[in-house]
């Protein structure tokens, strides 16, 4: 610390904050989880990556820069998380910063999609993230540590085809600052990251869907633009060396947050105008699993439930 010109102490930031300290990601397969674990780690932090691809995981720690460890673990399976926290604190020490990336979507009609399905949706991306901090919170705690929960411009706008995901970044928002004002005074500091277009396996064939296809084509040209997993890690990485309270990919988004209250009528009307002007056999587009990391978690989900006893 040392005196600015006018006699203020300016409060000097590391070089390399995060240097020699524990990151943990979930859903760091694939996507911005694996992105995201590489730019922490040429960060200089030792990661841990969670998620449910055992050898995508171990393709992604060989790629690294640094230490790490991987754990195949279901973010909705709170004894593995447990598991995963007991390792994680006996091989690199307690967290410093925690990810809860771990996300999946489905599209298609509601009404058409298997309840278990739209559950699972929800599971993963809100129930996975509330079980990540509770595993995680003490040493959080031990180290005053940042966590950090992935959500999405989403939940400023709902979109039709897309209910389980929408209403589960909208929970991830809400329960993060909830959280927030619970853990401060101990010194954990909570962030939520908005991520708009990111080019990752999730976004894959968006644009044969026809509604999601009006939404993306009926927003400005800006707004348009699909950012790589790369460069929405290095936004991530950055707001996390500055404990940052609200990370924005791209970061012009923070100037759409005062506008919140307009996008759910907006996105009403230009999913209503192409609602009305397709014929409905052009809407009925089968509900489906987006992207090679959401399909395997269902389909792991699916070979660990019990199979329904024989018809008699």
């Amino acid at each position: 610390m040392h005196d600015s010109p006018g006699g203020r102490p300016i409060r000097r930031v590391p070089a390399r904050p995060l240097d020699g300290r524990t990151a943990v990601v979930t859903g760091a397969a694939r996507g911005v989880g694996q992105a995201l674990a590489r730019s922490l780690s040429d960060a200089g932090m030792r990661v841990a990556l969670l998620g449910r691809e055992r050898a995508t995981l171990l393709e992604t720690a060989a790629s690294l820069a640094g230490p790490s460890i991987c754990v195949v673990c279901d973010v909705t399976d709170r004894s593995a998380l447990a598991h995963a926290a007991r390792r994680v604190e006996t091989e690199f020490g307690p967290a410093a910063v925690v990810v809860a990336n771990a996300g999946i979507a489905v599209s298609g009609p509601f009404d058409r999609t298997a309840a278990e399905l739209w559950q699972r949706v929800i599971d993963v991306n809100l129930i996975g993230s509330a079980n990540t901090a509770r595993a995680f919170l003490p040493q959080l705690t031990a180290a005053r540590g940042y966590f950090l929960q992935i959500a999405s411009t989403a939940a400023f706008g709902s979109a039709p085809m897309m209910s389980a995901y929408c209403a589960s970044k909208a929970g991830a928002e809400s329960f993060a600052l909830a959280l927030r004002g619970e853990v401060e005074p101990d010194g954990v500091q909570v962030g939520i990251a908005y991520l708009h277009w990111t080019g990752t396996d999730m976004l894959t064939g968006i644009d044969d869907h026809p509604v999601l296809e009006a939404l993306r084509r009926n927003q400005p040209r800006p707004a348009r633009r699909v950012h790589t997993a790369a460069q929405v890690a290095e936004w991530l990485t950055r707001g996390i060396t500055h404990r940052a309270p609200h990370i924005y990919a791209p970061p012009w988004l923070r100037w759409c947050q005062p506008l919140r209250p307009l996008f759910p009528a907006l996105v009403a009307r230009a999913t209503r105008r192409e609602l009305r002007s397709r014929p409905s056999e052009d809407m009925s587009s089968p509900v489906e699993v987006l992207g090679a990391g959401g399909r395997a978690d269902w389909n792991s989900y699916r070979a660990s439930r019990p199979a329904p006893p024989p018809d008699r």
